[in-house]
């Protein structure tokens, strides 16, 4: 797995890294089919971002006709590079290189004869040249498309569930190195933790499992001038299934923005457990949320998907 983190980072690590770059190293691990959307900006011809879409089959997967459910990988991030103000791979390139990764392994797997059941959809963006922009308590990496675009290509309506992961090294709340998870979100709800993906967590790190807490205003959209953590969960304002962050963590708050803060071991770790998770998602064995708890809440407490929205104005 590591050799891949390397790879990948080596790519994201350039000021011409592109989709195509990236998707080259993807169909050369097995992905004939990966998909590059490159999305410009309205009135700057030299501002774009290249959305990255790979699927890897399962041997009962739903693209081909079986009844295994499929697992989105979503790497989030602003951008992988902000230059010209920084130059070199940012921290928040890290969620982008980690689904990468996984995506590169489970298409090696593969190739090698190790299938997995279900259907896997990995899903990221690219781009070296990403603004910047101020938050509390350290500046973070901006994007030159918005949310609503950057949902719209990476959560895809075939995910059955989805493994959102992101830098979260910009705040106060995680003191932590490594990658902790958060409770599962579905809905416009904050869910209890997935005592599966707990149990993931410390198998693939060996350490006990660490799950970061969330706020009401961290699940709902962009745009609404309410303070979020990052923009982990924001798959989850597109989606209506369960969406878990995987977050890459430091002990002290570190800049999105900033150059020589990723560490590949970290990387690793997030590729790791979303291969792990893929695995035995497919086969039934790692659930995300108790179904029947989550319709006994909505009887009780009616639906909470206006936290999708936003809002009254």
């Amino acid at each position: 797995m590591l050799n891949h983190v390397l790879d990948v980072v080596d790519l994201l690590d350039s000021p011409t890294t592109s989709g195509e770059a990236l998707a080259d190293y993807l169909r050369a691990q097995g992905a004939p089919g990966a998909e590059i959307t490159v999305v410009n900006v309205p009135g700057r011809d030299d501002l774009s971002t290249d959305f990255v879409r790979v699927l890897v089959p399962g041997l009962r997967g739903a693209a081909g006709g079986g009844d295994a459910p499929t697992l989105g990988i979503i790497g989030r991030l602003g951008g992988a590079g902000a230059r010209p103000e920084r130059l070199g791979f940012v921290s928040d390139g890290d969620g982008a290189a980690a689904a990468l990764t996984a995506a590169a392994k489970l298409l090696r797997m593969a190739a090698r004869g190790d299938r997995l059941a279900g259907d896997v959809i990995v899903a990221t963006h690219v781009t070296g040249w990403a603004p910047t922009e101020p938050h509390d308590p350290v500046p973070f990496m901006g994007s030159p498309v918005d949310m609503v675009t950057m949902n719209s290509h990476e959560v895809d309506p075939r995910m059955d569930a989805i493994l959102s992961i992101d830098t979260t090294k910009g705040n106060r709340s995680i003191n932590h190195r490594g990658i902790a998870i958060s409770p599962t979100v579905k809905q416009g709800y904050i869910l209890r933790a997935s005592e599966d993906l707990i149990a993931m967590v410390e198998t693939v790190t060996g350490v006990p499992a660490v799950v970061f807490a969330l706020a009401t205003q961290d699940i709902t959209p962009y745009g609404n001038d309410l303070h979020h953590l990052n923009s982990i969960l924001q798959p989850a304002v597109a989606a209506a299934v369960p969406v878990v962050g995987v977050a890459i963590t430091t002990q002290v708050p570190v800049a999105g923005c900033a150059t020589g803060a990723s560490h590949a071991t970290d990387i690793e770790l997030a590729a790791r457990l979303a291969v792990e998770t893929a695995k035995y998602y497919g086969t039934g064995q790692v659930a995300f949320y108790d179904e029947g708890q989550f319709d006994h809440l909505v009887t009780l407490y009616g639906e909470a998907t206006h936290l999708q929205t936003l809002g009254a104005g």
